[in-house]
């Protein structure tokens, strides 16, 4: 019994690999915010290994710039949903979408107030 839910757990697990692919797939190919984030994320990751030896560190302004990539991911799924539900002017779908994109900046300014702090 052990062995046949290890067994369903990698199943699910790289079946949620395979979906977490698409997912990144189809946020590259319809939104620039992702591209250009994820065009920035080695750049910075590489000054994070470069510029901090100690591992708490790294983890902080590495983890931040993921922070990011994730929230922008969950802005994009927040508005393609909303566009599936109806693309006509609405004000709340408008509240909607800029409430998704406050999140973003909001991760954009916790990595900026994070690196600094770590390298200032």
């Amino acid at each position: 019994m052990f062995r046949e839910a290890i067994a369903l757990a990698k199943r699910r697990l790289v079946s949620a690999f395979f979906y977490s692919l698409e997912g990144f797939s189809a946020a590259w190919h319809s939104e620039e915010a992702i591209k250009v984030e994820l065009a920035l994320l080695p750049i910075f990751l590489g000054l994070a290994l470069y510029l901090r030896e100690d591992g708490i560190s790294r983890a902080l302004l590495i983890g931040v710039l993921l922070l990011i990539v994730i929230v922008e991911l969950l802005n994009t799924a927040i508005e393609k949903t909303i566009d599936r539900i109806s693309t006509e002017n609405n004000p709340l779908s408008k509240r909607v979408k800029d409430m998704g994109s406050a999140a973003v900046l909001g991760a954009i300014i916790n990595a900026v107030v994070v690196w600094t702090l770590v390298l200032g």
